[in-house]
């Protein structure tokens, strides 16, 4: 049995959920709101273009995270940013990076996963920035992609369901939270996966969505829920963790998985792509009115975040006054 009401405090206190705070910083700096020019607060930045849209996103990584994973981090400069477009309904179509490093020695082991990932995924790297003579290796990598039809985080409304979808057939890379399941993945494999997303956009089965970002499916289901104005409320008992612990992952970062909503009617199709490529799907809640993201076991409700009692991103949508 779940304590319900212990794992909803463990997950609103863990690090990957109120890290996600920091962005809330930088748009208020900015003077951003979701209606700003593409729509800050989606995974990628989303640019009218003829009959589809040009698709803008970046990453930054931890230092500390280069230094001691440098083939990792190059690998996920790439794949992290790629799974920003495919949340869009995008595809991706180039990545250039910006690189600092002590040494070339240092660039090498960086560059070689960024080279490598580039070649599995089928992405071309197009340029970017190097400095080999700073102190320590740091790296951030922007990508674009193009879309025909859009995936949103602004459209998830209240009487849809909540799907995670997460491809298991990896392990957790030794203590950390990270969950790549790439490893001698084949690249004809991994590359049929990211047709899957593109497609649902296309055919219109999902109602809004988001990659599992560092906040696991507890945090991106808060930044979900806070920027389609809606509640969310999560069964854990419908997660799967892979080694049994909740906490671990529902703050876990896997290398391909989402959080999407769709009526229920579309569901059950939603679902059955992602079985047909042999990656974990299922229904995992329900959007709910209001702006509280709860755990539930269909009786008990306990509170993890309530984005408008306490906002997360800051990106809420602005609501009109009601007429008095």
């Amino acid at each position: 049995m779940t304590d319900l009401a212990a794992l909803a405090a463990t997950l609103a206190a863990h690090p990957h959920v109120t890290g996600k705070r920091d962005i809330d910083v930088a748009c208020a700096a900015l003077g951003l709101t979701q209606d700003s020019a593409g729509r800050p607060g989606d995974d990628a930045a989303a640019i009218r273009d003829g009959d589809g849209w040009q698709l803008m996103a970046t990453e930054g990584f931890m230092n500390d995270f280069v230094a001691a994973a440098p083939w990792f981090a190059g690998w996920c400069a790439v794949m992290v940013n790629m799974s920003d477009i495919l949340a869009m309904g995008g595809r991706p179509t180039a990545v250039t990076n910006a690189l600092w490093a002590p040494d070339a020695a240092t660039a090498a082991e960086i560059l070689r996963g960024m080279r490598e990932a580039s070649e599995a995924y089928g992405i071309p790297i197009v340029g970017g920035h190097t400095n080999l003579r700073t102190a320590q290796p740091q790296l951030a990598a922007a990508i674009w992609g193009r879309a025909k039809a859009l995936i949103t985080s602004f459209d998830a409304r209240p009487g849809d369901v909540l799907i995670a979808a997460a491809d298991l057939r990896g392990d957790y890379a030794g203590s950390s939270s990270n969950f790549p399941a790439f490893l001698n993945a084949p690249h004809a494999r991994l590359r049929g996966d990211m047709e899957i997303l593109p497609g649902l956009a296309e055919d219109g089965l999902v109602t809004a969505g988001k990659d599992i970002s560092q906040g696991g499916i507890i945090g991106t289901a808060v930044m979900l829920a806070e920027c389609s104005g809606v509640g969310i409320a999560i069964d854990p008992a419908r997660i799967a963790a892979p080694d049994g612990d909740l906490s671990r992952w529902m703050t876990a970062f896997p290398s391909f998985g989402f959080l999407l909503t769709a009526t229920p009617g579309d569901a059950p199709e939603v679902l059955a792509r992602f079985h047909a490529r042999e990656i974990a799907a299922a229904v995992i809640g329900e959007v709910a009115p209001g702006s509280a993201v709860t755990l539930t076991d269909g009786t008990d409700r306990h509170l993890v975040w309530d984005h408008g009692a306490r906002p997360y991103l800051g990106l809420a949508p602005v609501r009109e006054p009601a007429c008095a």
